[in-house]
């Protein structure tokens, strides 16, 4: 690909001065880059022993090369890798010997651990081989299994698929099976051309990070573009399934200063596969009790908290509904669908759900009804999302999102394409995106309101720039989505300079930003209405995998009318600017015993903010970890110092990779309440489920522990396959 002008010029300068300072960045395949899977009859156990007969016939790969810490360069420990199939499923072995096994780091079992520090097998599978979509699955060697769906270069690490995995660490290091039901996987049937696949190993203490494939800093294991190929599938047919989940929930409820009250739910989730790249579902009465409750923010800005998705219907697919207007401006929100603006529960009825794939077109598609309650009505909602592909890479949409409730109708349509590319100058990564939405609300004065964004972005191992343009009109009105501010124009970009110096052996790579900035002004007006800028002169990951940051900030705010930080503290109307500077600590998280500390201070408004965050994390042995952190803010305003602290801490224990419980504990001084969350889940078979669950809000306003809505509960979930 040709590109001209100043700006690619620019970048061209940038990568050749620093060229020297970086180590080999390119592109690299290594043969083979073709796994042929071996076909089998015989029974697999998951156990991490390899000992079945076909496991002995089939063809092992063993050229795995490092990303990290030396590029290039070959691993230091032997890897091999293989894969069998059989009618139902995909089987791939790991042999991951090791010469000092006692140095292993393995102290996670629990289901979606955090792999990124802990030894570790990955392997990504891009069944359309379209270096688009891929399925991410992670174990170690406790056998604890992490999975994530991979659209475009976004991760959604909620999605849990059916699979199962067994390991074991012996005198010659660890060991794995997985096994992939082709049930978990989208694929054209009675298709043979081949799947990209590739591997990754990370050996911790070591900070060795291994591919297979494609281990250019510039890429990872989720650049779909540079996998090498499973070849040599059988035809897979596919077969038709059915899947239902019916759930059942016993428990009660005590509030104070009131009887209590009995919980019982049952309902169910049905899905039906008429192909493998097609999947339908229906819910009825679906329940969430089994979710963490939200961690709760005080909010010191003037603008609206975003909190995440954690229900498992609306993770499932929904990288389908993606439409990206920004930082600010989400389109759909699927939080507004069974929760209301206080983030209590609203029944929903039931609903359903398509989500395929046919040819280069993904198509999502979704409605529920929610039930009415004392503080809302009934309402309808549907959600649309057509997506095509184009070039090799990239791709066009639509979306049209529409709530009808309480009389009146709301509706958000729109147009993104996406351009993206990892063969810029040869290996790089760029992306290109523009993205256009309207709004219609029948009982507003102006019924339509406009939203768009143009950005584009540079994000590679040496160099990162990114830029963008957005405007969201103030009557722009996404009921189904979420608003974090209206009626602006803003501004950003980005420049990041990431060296890995070889004269300074003990640093693995610096960053050293120029600028930051994210300028907003009102849309009608045009007046200010914030600023950020920030410069980091120094920032550094260690070899040891310890890093630190130094950064200067400059801020800016234009609130129109009077808010308030907290209770006693109002901001009134008028132009503020100041400056911050920040300094942040972290140790190497696969540690035993890891932490961070982050120091801000500064002004804030008409007085000074000091900021201090404090976490840290204990992995006793694979069953238990304890984490704890801590947030004050020492705000001096008006004469007067206000306080504000929040604090939590949690537990997590695993007593094997199919049973593991969190109790987790969260208090901030404005409202003065503890929650407490404990959860227990057994995992009897892929996609079944039982919970015990105990929530509780205690006030603590006057001092001790007064409690005042204790919920106890148990949840089964059960999977039957057809």
């Amino acid at each position: 690909m040709r590109r001209t002008g100043g700006a690619a010029r620019s970048i061209r300068w940038v990568c050749a001065s620093f060229f020297a300072l970086s180590g080999p960045v390119a592109a690299q395949r290594s043969e083979p880059a073709v796994i042929v899977p071996f076909e089998t009859s015989a029974g697999i156990q998951l156990d991490g022993r390899l000992d079945e007969e076909a496991w002995q016939e089939a063809h092992r790969i063993t050229n795995f090369t490092q990303r990290e810490l030396e590029a290039g360069a070959p691993a230091t420990e032997r890897t091999e890798v293989a894969v069998l199939v059989d009618a139902d499923a995909l089987y791939v072995g790991f042999w991951g010997f090791d010469s000092d096994p006692g140095g292993i780091a393995a102290t996670q079992m629990a289901r979606d651990f955090s792999w990124t520090s802990e030894d570790n097998f990955e392997f990504i599978i891009d069944p359309f081989d379209d270096d688009r979509t891929g399925y991410l699955f992670v174990t170690n060697p406790n056998g604890a299994r992490a999975d994530a769906l991979i659209s475009g270069r976004s991760m959604n690490r909620d999605w849990d698929g059916v699979w199962d995995a067994g390991a074991r660490i012996t005198p010659e290091g660890w060991f794995a099976e997985i096994r992939v039901p082709f049930s978990t996987l989208r694929f054209r049937a009675h298709d043979h051309r081949d799947w990209g696949i590739n591997f990754e190993r990370n050996i911790r203490r070591k900070r060795e990070q291994l591919l297979w494939q494609g281990w250019s800093r510039d890429h990872n294991l989720e650049t779909l573009s540079q996998a090498g190929a499973l070849s040599g599938l059988p035809g897979l047919s596919g077969t038709k399934l059915i899947e239902a989940r019916p759930f059942g929930v016993a428990g009660a409820e005590w509030q104070e200063g009131s009887d209590s009250e009995r919980l019982t739910r049952v309902g169910v989730d049905l899905s039906y596969l008429p192909t493998p790249n097609w999947k339908l579902n229906v819910t009825v009465r679906p329940d969430f009790a089994q979710v963490e409750s939200d961690r709760e923010e005080v909010n010191l800005t003037r603008f609206s908290l975003f909190f995440p998705e954690k229900r498992t219907f609306f993770l499932e697919g929904s990288e389908f509904f993606d439409f990206s207007l920004g930082g600010d401006v989400q389109p759909f929100y699927s939080r507004r669908i069974g929760l209301a603006e206080d983030r209590t529960e609203v029944p929903i009825d039931g609903g359903v759900r398509a989500l395929g794939r046919q040819g280069g077109t993904t198509i999502g598609a979704m409605a529920l009804h929610t039930a009415s309650t004392e503080a809302t009505d009934a309402a309808g909602f549907g959600v649309v999302r057509l997506k095509q592909d184009i070039f090799d890479e990239s791709s066009v949409g639509l979306l049209a999102v529409a709530r009808r409730g309480g009389g009146a109708t709301n509706a958000t349509y729109g147009v993104d394409f996406r351009y993206a590319t990892a063969q810029l100058f040869g290996d790089k990564e760029f992306v290109a995106s523009f993205a256009l939405a309207q709004t219609y609300t029948s009982d507003a004065d102006d019924r339509f309101g406009l939203a768009h964004t143009l950005s584009v972005a540079y994000p590679n191992d040496l160099v990162e720039f990114s830029a963008s343009w957005a405007r969201a009109g103030k009557d722009f009105d996404p009921q189904v989505g979420f608003v974090r501010r209206d009626g602006y124009e803003r501004l950003a970009s980005e420049l990041v300079i990431l060296p890995r110096p070889r004269f300074l052996p003990f640093v693995q790579q610096l960053e050293l930003k120029p600028f930051e900035f994210s300028w907003y002004r009102d849309d009608v007006t045009g007046a200010l209405q914030s600023l950020y800028v920030e410069v980091v002169p120094l920032s550094a990951t260690l070899r040891s995998g310890d890093s630190f940051e130094v950064n200067v900030q400059r801020r800016a705010d234009h609130p129109e009318e009077p808010f308030d930080l907290f209770e006693g503290a109002e901001i009134p109307p008028g132009e503020y600017w100041f400056t911050r500077w920040s300094v942040d600590l972290s140790t190497f998280g696969a540690r035993p015993v890891s932490g961070s500390l982050e120091v801000t201070g500064g002004d804030f408004y008409l007085g000074t903010r000091l900021e201090t965050s404090l976490a840290g994390r204990w992995r006793a042995n694979k069953h238990v970890t304890l984490r704890a952190d801590w947030g004050h803010n020492r705000i001096e305003l008006f004469g007067d110092v206000f306080l504000v602290d929040e604090l939590a801490a949690r537990i997590d224990y695993a007593f094997s990779p199919k049973l593991f419980g969190v109790v987790a504990v969260q208090w901030n001084s404005e409202d003065e309440e503890f929650i407490v969350n404990f959860r227990l889940n057994w995992v009897p078979s892929p996609g079944s489920d039982l919970f015990l669950v105990i929530n509780q809000v205690a006030d603590s306003q006057n001092g001790g522990w007064h409690p005042r809505r204790t919920t106890v509960l148990s949840k089964l979930v059960w999977r039957i396959a057809l």
